[in-house]
């Protein structure tokens, strides 16, 4: 728990006792709360863009141990069988074909132990990428998505 609240200060622009009380909140009132749009409105489009091609080699080469470690560590039961899902999901959202509503569905099936669990190892997945505005982007704009992930698995699990 201390791990996830950690990741998300880290990588946000948000205080400890910001992220313990988005935490506590109802998803639609998250979704409309202004330090949510703050997030998702500073992070910059055009550089994710840009290199989509990074982050697509990034998740090609790191999401297949990942998704094992999701299966027989955290004995989750609907992993993927290779990255492209995310990849192409993470694609649509930028280019505003995905939303974030389709990104909840589509994780609601997870535990919400193994969400948490999962949240920092995933956003460190762009540690190894060399240019530092670019993998400080990729990281900030995934705990963004996870953060809203993670409020939506505690309102589903308290």
């Amino acid at each position: 728990m201390q791990l996830l609240q950690t990741t998300f200060a880290q990588h946000l622009d948000l205080s400890p006792t910001q992220i313990d009380a988005i935490l506590t909140k109802p998803l639609n009132q998250v979704l409309e709360s202004p330090e949510l749009q703050h997030e998702l409105n500073s992070l910059d489009t055009d550089l994710l863009r840009q290199t989509l091609p990074t982050a697509g080699t990034v998740l090609a080469q790191e999401l297949p141990p990942f998704y094992n470690w999701l299966k027989h560590e955290l004995h989750v039961q609907r992993v993927p069988d290779t990255p492209e899902h995310t990849t192409k999901w993470v694609i649509g959202f930028l280019n505003n074909q995905e939303s974030l509503t389709n990104l909840v569905n589509l994780h609601r099936p997870v535990p919400r132990l193994a969400l948490e669990a999962a949240v920092p190892r995933l956003v460190e997945l762009f540690a190894g990428v060399e240019d530092d505005r670019v993998k400080q982007e990729w990281q900030k704009a995934i705990a963004a998505l996870c953060l809203i992930l993670v409020v939506d698995a505690r309102e589903q699990h308290p």
